[in-house]
C-alpha cells in the first residue's frame, strides 16, 4: 500500500512516515498543496494523509482538487490531519471529500486503526466494484441473448415485434413504404419425421444463415418468427425491391441442396415466401398487424400454388420509393 503524506511540518511528517513505515507501508512526503496534488496525479497512491493548515493552499482545497482528478468509479481514501478540533472544521473536511479526521498529535495506535479501517473499506469497495462490473456484463449478455433466437442465432420474435413497430412509426413520419416477408420451410414436419429433430435443427440453422446472408442493408432484419417460420422486415422498400430479395432468399435456400425426399415441392429443402408492402399511416399505430396478416395470406397462396415460390399480396395504393 502506498501512502502520500502532505504535511508542511517536517517533524510531524517524519513521525507519521515512520509510523506508517512500521506498518509495512510505502510512503511519499510533500510539503505543500501543489506538490501533493502533482504527486497524486503522477503516483496515484492508495491513501492520502493530508494536513489542513499549510502555507498557500490549505488541505481542504487540496482534497477538493484530488477528488476532481479521480475518474468515475475511482476512490482514494483521504485522512485529514489537524490540531483543529472544532466541529465545523471536521464537517468541512468531510464535505470537501475527506473520509476521516485525525487530531494532531496523532498516536500510533489510533493511526494504525484508522489506516486499517481505510484498507478494509478500500478492499470491500474494490470487491463491490468488481462484482458490479460482472453484474453489468451479465446484464448486457442477458439483454443480448433476449434479442436473439437460441437455436438459429438470428433475431427472435421479440426483436421482430419491436423492430416492425419502430420501423412502422418511422415510415409514418417519413412517408416511406415498408415491406414484410413471412418465410416458411416447405414440408418441414415431414423433414423432421423422416430425419429427426436434431437434423431438423441443423436445417433451420442453415436456412436462417441463408436468409440473413441475402439481406442488403444493416436496417433489414431477418428473425425467427416461430417454429419453421421466419420473418423479414425491409424498411423503405417497395414491392419490386421486396420481390427481388424474396427470390434471392428462395434461391439461396434451394442452393443449400439439403436432401428432402418427402417434400412435395422439390427433392431438397425449399421455402415459400409471402410478401406484403404498405405505406404506414400516422393515424394507424397498430396497422402493422394488418401488414402481418396480409403477408401470412400471401404465404398461404404461395403454398397453395405449389411451394418453393413467393407471392406478393396486392397493394394497389403503393408508390414506388426504391
Amino acid at each position: 500500500m502506498k501512502v502520500l503524506v502532505i504535511e508542511d511540518t517536517v517533524t510531524s511528517a517524519a513521525l507519521i512516515c515512520r509510523m506508517l513505515g512500521g506498518m509495512g507501508l510505502e510512503t511519499m512526503h510533500r510539503r505543500d498543496g501543489e506538490g501533493g496534488i502533482e504527486a497524486f496525479r503522477q503516483s496515484r497512491p492508495d491513501l492520502v494523509m493530508l494536513d489542513v493548515v499549510m502555507p498557500g493552499m490549505d488541505g481542504f482545497e487540496v482534497a477538493r482538487r484530488i477528488r476532481q482528478l479521480e475518474s468515475d468509479g475511482e476512490w482514494t481514501p483521504i485522512i485529514f490531519l489537524s490540531a483543529r478540533t472544532q466541529d465545523e472544521d471536521i464537517e468541512r473536511g468531510i464535505a470537501v471529500g475527506g473520509d476521516d479526521y485525525l487530531v494532531k498529535p496523532v498516536s500510533e495506535a489510533v493511526l494504525k486503526a484508522k489506516v486499517w479501517a481505510m484498507q478494509r473499506i478500500a478492499h470491500m469497495r474494490a470487491s463491490l466494484v468488481a462484482l458490479t462490473r460482472k453484474l453489468d456484463e451479465a446484464n448486457r449478455e442477458l439483454t443480448r441473448l433476449s434479442a436473439f433466437d437460441g437455436l438459429t442465432g438470428i433475431a427472435n420474435r421479440r426483436t421482430f415485434d419491436a423492430t416492425l413497430s419502430r420501423e412502422w412509426r418511422r415510415g409514418a413520419r417519413s412517408g416511406a413504404s415498408i415491406a414484410l416477408m413471412v418465410v416458411d420451410v416447405d414440408c418441414f414436419k415431414q423433414f423432421n419425421d423422416a430425419y429427426g429433430h436434431q437434423v431438423g435443427d441443423e436445417c433451420l440453422k442453415a436456412v436462417a444463415r441463408a436468409l440473413a446472408g441475402n439481406t442488403r442493408r444493416p436496417v433489414d432484419l431477418v428473425a425467427r418468427y416461430g417454429g419453421e417460420e421466419f420473418a423479414v422486415v425491409l424498411p423503405e422498400t417497395d414491392a419490386q425491391g421486396a420481390a427481388i430479395v424474396a427470390e434471392s432468399m428462395r434461391r439461396a435456400v434451394e442452393a443449400l441442396a439439403i436432401t428432402h425426399r418427402h417434400s412435395t415441392a422439390a427433392r431438397v429443402v425449399t421455402v415459400s415466401v409471402g410478401i406484403a408492402v404498405t405505406s404506414p399511416e400516422r393515424s394507424d399505430d397498430g396497422g402493422f398487424a394488418t401488414l402481418v396478416a396480409r403477408a401470412d395470406e400471401a404465404l398461404y397462396r404461395a403454398k397453395r400454388d405449389g411451394r418453393n415460390r413467393w407471392h406478393l399480396a396486392a397493394a394497389p395504393e403503393l408508390a414506388t420509393v426504391r
